[in-house]
């Protein structure tokens, strides 16, 4: 007999080899229905997968976020199944489920064929048809030899350049109907939960995102188990149209991009960067209060800089190439971070114990050349402004420091609004712990660092092993906008690594020198990131202390523009900005076009407000708010806009 703990904390014993599945039909029917997968030790496994040996388990459904995962995961398999039933040859490279949003993809390589939305129907259909056969999903384990031979016979370049990395004996495929692919899995027990599907888009990616390799297509697709939750979906998906940040940023000239500046460099236009510097002021009175720094950091760095802080090695490929200078040998490199320029910050005097901590901040724009196929507005770009603050700090004070950054990160999500998160807690792949550096001791160090204070702030969280830096853990900020979907935001990280790899050092209560402890941390991430979603989570109604126009004056005729010009300077006098609308135009269409440029207020002027000193409200999305004084307006505003 085995113990099974279940997450209420109870033990139940059963017979080993015993399956999640067998154990949900233990405690009711109901739930056995519903069991998509489950949770063995904090790995997710098949429901049919016998248990050898005493463990805890969490039985999976569509409501637990690895539950819909595992659920698209066997999806994109059932997609790849409808592929190769109606498109013979077809070959295919990876297909997992999204990060971010509903959904899966799969990329695949259909020849000579161009696979375009006129497919999409009969796809789907044949989709349908594949999930009312409710075939199981069953993993076998083969040798690396059958496996390639398999896949051979196939004529499947792809899976075949996947196996040659895979340890022989680690090796497992699934079958569900009449399609075998290359998988560890885990996946749903069959296929017969599928209920309701759509392709969503189809694009370019290049296979292992190698512009130098065949492009493949990237087919993007969504199911659900209930047909109304997919109608659901859809729904958001129109209005995520409307809030496309790409569309709202061209509409409110926000932000432009321009081929002959390059792709991925965005361009702020005046409107964009009126928002941009009220959030950066925004943050850096918050950091001011909190003891904070200002440094500003050169936008290059000697190549040596990032050998020494390991970012050459673990980022090369994806950084620009090197910048020559007529020194023989001598390399400078975009930068890709700003920790190591932070770094040498530190270095440049002798630290005491009692200078510490010491917390350096920057809003520093950093390159990395992400594959064209990637780039998406400004979540995705090749030019971004992170803001940045390295702490350095002892190790006694490492968690209370963590602690106050917490705080900041949350005092930034409540004054825009961001109120659903959960911190995930990201560490390292204990089954590779050779994509980091660093000693196991210090990653436990600063794995604890992380956890302990998550529990004593009480955040909601979860972890995430195989998430972490490479130089260290951190706690992610995953972030859910207005339409419910989940963005990545801010991020703290520990590190105790790049203080060795750069020697840093400070004098302590017993004049011996020691390392300082590193903390890394970014409210915002990045400001282009931030700043799209953003406006897709307020759909461009941005809060009023940080619309780019905050006002605009309609004249009725142009016999009231001085009294236009009179109101505007005493609303400017008073910070307030916006313009005035001077067109020739009635009042109703400028009312409408102010309306469709989201100016929160509308001023309206004429004969009665000059007689009077007034001026007539009108608010954006609320319509006619009556005639206030000059005094009152600025009161009201001047209220609003003080966070």
């Amino acid at each position: 007999m085995i113990n099974i703990t279940l997450p209420d904390g109870s033990v139940r014993q059963y017979d080993k080899g015993i399956t999640s599945a067998q154990i949900a039909l233990s405690i009711s029917e109901g739930l056995a229905r519903n069991v998509l997968a489950a949770e063995v030790d904090g790995e997710v496994w098949d429901s049919s997968r016998p248990i050898e040996k005493d463990s805890h388990i969490k039985l999976l459904t569509w409501n637990d976020a690895d539950g819909k995962s595992t659920f698209w995961h066997s999806s994109a398999h059932l997609l790849a199944e409808a592929l190769e039933a109606l498109y013979p040859g077809t070959k295919f490279g990876i297909g997992p489920p999204l990060k971010e949003q509903p959904g899966f993809y799969y990329d695949v390589d259909f020849g000579d064929r161009n696979f375009t939305q006129d497919d999409f129907k009969a796809v789907e259909d044949k989709m349908i048809e594949l999930a009312k056969a409710k075939s199981e999903y069953i993993r076998k384990p083969v040798s690396k030899a059958d496996a390639i031979e398999y896949f051979t016979e196939k004529g499947d370049e792809y899976k075949l350049d996947l196996i040659k990395d895979l340890p022989d004996g680690a090796i497992t495929f699934y079958t569900q109907g009449g399609f075998t692919d290359l998988c560890r899995g885990p996946h749903m027990p069959n296929t017969g939960f599928v209920k309701a599907v759509k392709i969503t888009n189809v694009a370019g990616a290049y296979w292992r995102g190698d512009e130098t390799r065949k492009q493949l297509t990237r087919i993007y697709a969504v199911t659900y188990p209930k047909a109304s939750e997919l109608t659901e979906y859809l729904h958001m998906i129109e209005e995520a149209k409307k809030r496309d940040h790409r569309k709202l940023g061209k509409e409110l000239e926000l932000f432009a991009f321009s081929e002959k500046v390059g792709m991925g460099l965005p361009l702020w236009l005046p409107k964009g960067t009126a928002l941009r510097e009220r959030l950066v002021n925004f943050l850096q009175k918050a950091q001011s209060k909190a003891g904070y720094e200002q440094v500003i950091t050169p936008h290059i760095g000697h190549k040596n800089l990032y050998v020494t802080s390991g970012h050459y090695e673990k980022y090369g490929k994806d950084s620009f190439q090197p910048i020559k200078t007529p020194q023989e040998g001598e390399e400078f490199f975009l930068k890709p971070m700003n920790c190591p320029h932070h770094c040498e910050i530190y270095k440049t005097k002798p630290r005491s114990y009692k200078d510490l901590p010491v917390r350096f901040a920057e809003f520093g724009t950093v390159y990395r050349y992400e594959q064209s196929g990637e780039l998406h507005g400004l979540t995705r770009v090749r030019g971004f402004t992170q803001d940045d603050a390295h702490l350095f700090c002892r190790p006694d004070q490492v968690k209370d420091e963590f602690k106050k950054v917490i705080d900041l990160v949350l005092y930034v999500f409540k004054a825009l609004g961001f109120e659903n998160y959960t911190a995930q807690v990201s560490l390292r792949d204990p089954e590779n712990k050779a994509k980091y550096i660093g000693t196991d001791e210090n990653w436990a160090l600063a794995e604890s660092a992380i956890i302990e204070a998550a529990e004593e702030k009480g955040l909601p969280t979860v972890v995430e092993y195989g998430e972490a830096a490479f130089y260290g853990p951190k706690l992610d900020f995953m972030v859910k906008d207005a339409l419910g979907r989940k963005w990545q935001l801010g991020t703290i990280q520990v590190d105790y690594n790049l203080p060795e790899r750069f020697e840093l050092e400070y004098t302590g209560s017993d004049n011996q020198k020691h390392r300082p402890v590193m903390i890394h941390r970014a409210p915002f991430g990045s400001l282009e990131r931030f700043v799209a979603v953003l406006i897709e989570h307020c759909a461009g109604n941005f809060p009023l202390w940080l619309s780019p126009e905050q006002f605009i004056i309609l004249p009725i005729s142009e016999k009231y523009e001085d009294y236009a010009k009179k109101l505007s300077d005493e609303l400017k006098d008073s910070d307030i900005c916006g313009l005035i609308d001077f067109r020739d135009e009635k009042i109703g269409r400028k009312i409408r076009d102010a309306e469709v440029k989201k100016i929160p207020f509308m001023l309206i002027v004429g004969e009665k407000e000059e007689a009077e000193g007034r001026v007539s409200v009108r608010r954006h999305g609320q319509g006619d708010l009556g005639s206030i004084t000059i005094e009152e307006l600025k009161q009201q505003i001047t209220k609003e806009i003080t966070v």
